[in-house]
């Protein structure tokens, strides 16, 4: 009997039970588009490793993140070339600019990544298509991402200025984009004369390491890390680098701790406006749950009829809510705003919505202690 007469409850006092649903489906909204941007952002600094192939990463000791690389011993490509499983090695420099187009602009920061034109190149290999990066071969090239065209002030085929060496923007791309900067791709070459100290520091930032067997990699890694030890460099598999990465700007920094605050308040104020609006509509039939209570029905199934309709409130406000993520997500991704959904992620949102539900209505269950039966020979 619990399940038809919540049912029919909701259905026919739908006015009455409104506001919880549209307070659930906002904080779900709300969770949802949370969680994908904080992916998206602070996923974006790991975008130097996931838009690359290769199974390991080498750079200096401690490192937390790509923008703390230092610059490493000129031999250790030489002790990464000398291990049986490694197939290729490649160099990358990262390094901070100064970028002026106009002068009446001024300067803008921006991040370039030198990387290896061959068409098989590891480093930026899933976003980066052969034919574009074949344009870096020619001398002072540069690619930026498309959704940085305005705010470099710039249009494919300028000539702006990096460090005070001019420079020809030859393509844009998508999938560059990172937490607190701008992306530049050229050539090792290219990235070379743009050094501060100048191209004769033939030091790299990182090495990016391809095996011949993806099964070696916790032999090839204890190998490696071992003479890196010995030779002061370090190295770390391509996903615990990345997550190496997120986990410093979201858990280390004060705006993914930010963030993450921000959800947590998120998730009290949905509760908080949930139980009191579900209180309200159990308070709003009170009379009916006092004739139940006249008939015979004791206060443990009328609960469970309460915390059923919280649980179909739960879920039709989830639905509404992942309808309204959805599309706040894809006119994010319209704007170029960096935003990543992730099942993991997904599934979280969804257990913290209906679980939000459920409390709420293990607080309107109080409300059943107004629906006393005397009440009805008032």
């Amino acid at each position: 009997m619990i399940v038809p007469l919540a049912r029919k409850t909701l259905l026919h006092e739908w006015r009455r039970f409104l506001p919880a649903v549209v307070a659930v489906a906002f904080s779900g909204l709300l969770l949802l588009v949370q969680a994908a941007l904080v992916l998206g952002i602070f996923g974006s600094a790991a975008v130097y490793i996931d838009a690359s192939r290769g199974e390991l990463w080498v750079g200096h000791p401690n490192t937390r993140t790509v923008e703390q690389g230092r610059p490493m011993p000129l031999d250790t490509e030489v002790w990464l070339r000398l291990d049986p499983a490694v197939d290729r090695v490649e160099a990358f420099n990262w390094m901070e600019g100064d970028w002026r187009s106009r002068a009446e602009q001024g300067a803008i920061t921006l991040y370039v990544s030198g990387v290896d034109t061959s068409a098989d190149a590891l480093l930026f290999a899933r976003v980066l298509p052969a034919p574009l990066r074949a344009r870096l071969d020619q001398p002072d090239s540069v690619i930026v991402d498309e959704s940085d065209l305005g705010k470099l002030g710039i249009a494919v085929g300028d000539r702006p200025r990096i460090n005070g060496h001019t420079v020809q923007v030859v393509g844009t791309m998508s999938g560059l984009r990172t937490l607190g900067g701008v992306n530049v791709l050229s050539s090792l070459e290219t990235a070379a004369q743009l050094q501060p100290a100048g191209p004769s520091d033939e030091r790299a930032m990182y090495y990016v390491v391809k095996l011949r067997d993806p099964a070696q990699l916790p032999a090839a890694w204890a190998r490696l890390e071992a003479a890196g030890r010995l030779h002061g460099f370090a190295v770390w598999p391509s996903k615990v680098f990345a997550k190496r990465a997120t986990d410093y700007w979201l858990f280390e920094t004060g705006a993914g701790l930010g963030v993450l605050f921000m959800a947590v308040v998120v998730s009290l104020v949905g509760a908080i406006i949930t139980s009191q609006t579900l209180m309200g509509a159990v308070a709003g039939s009170a009379t009916e749950y006092a004739a139940l209570q006249a008939l015979g029905i004791g206060v443990p199934t009328l609960r469970g009829v309460v915390l059923e309709q919280a649980a179909w409130i739960g879920s039709v406000g989830l639905v509404l809510g992942g309808l309204g993520a959805a599309a706040a997500l894809r006119l994010a991704q319209h704007y170029h705003v960096p935003v990543a959904v992730e099942g993991w992620a997904l599934l979280g949102c969804a257990a913290l919505v209906l679980a939000i539900s459920m409390i709420s209505g293990w607080a309107a269950v109080r409300a059943l202690r107004s629906a006393d039966p005397a009440s009805l020979l008032r």
